[in-house]
């Protein structure tokens, strides 16, 4: 599956009980910033994607950018720059 987001939003790879991920969801929805959230616990595959692009590391939150690059744990504040880059 292909998990690239529009241009404009981003795809948050996250786990139910991950405070960073709930404290960046909200971050997220404050600026109005659009994503997609994927449940890696829930959706068969993208654990093992997180796993990829965290050098083996299931470390979330995990966004996904539109370019196809990605970050791990980044501030509302850097996804917002790289959203507008």
């Amino acid at each position: 599956m292909d998990f690239t987001p529009d241009s404009g939003t981003i795809t948050m790879f996250s786990t139910t009980w991950c405070g960073y991920c709930n404290r960046l969801k909200k971050q997220l929805d404050a600026q109005g910033i659009g994503y997609t959230e994927i449940n890696i616990e829930e959706v068969e595959g993208t654990a093992d994607l997180v796993e990829q692009l965290n050098g083996g590391n299931r470390t979330v939150p995990t966004v996904l950018f539109p370019d196809g690059t990605a970050a791990t744990n980044p501030s509302a504040a850097e996804v917002k720059s790289r959203l507008a880059a």
